[in-house]
């Protein structure tokens, strides 16, 4: 069974910063990209990062470049996202989601919340 794990996330101050981390389990990691979504109160689930099954090939939502990093350790079966500079508007619940399979099933995080606030 395909389970994520997101942690790492809590509240702080605007300009602080936070690294969520996903714990990935029951598919073979490495073989998959990863993605980070967000959903703010009230609004639609959207899409914060990308990173490729190698790790090298990343993208990432307008809103956050520049501030936001997204990593993976395959050897931990692990992704990251590294976020800085935080701002009230990255008030969100943040998932990780992959997609996985042949018939390319979507996983999904329960997700941790981020709260930005002064």
């Amino acid at each position: 069974e395909v389970q994520l794990v997101e942690s790492g996330g809590g509240s702080v101050q605007p300009g602080d910063s936070l690294r969520l981390s996903c714990g990935a389990s029951g598919f073979t990691f490495r073989l998959y990209s990863l993605a980070w979504f967000r959903q703010p109160p009230g609004k639609e689930r959207e899409l914060v990062a990308r990173i490729d099954s190698s790790g090298r090939d990343k993208s990432y939502a307008e809103a956050v470049k520049g501030r936001f990093t997204i990593s993976r350790d395959n050897s931990k079966n692990a992704g990251f996202l590294q976020m800085n500079s935080l701002k009230p508007e990255d008030t969100a619940v943040y998932y990780c989601f992959v997609r996985v399979g042949v018939v390319a099933k979507d996983h999904w995080g329960k997700g941790t919340q981020v709260t930005v606030s002064p």
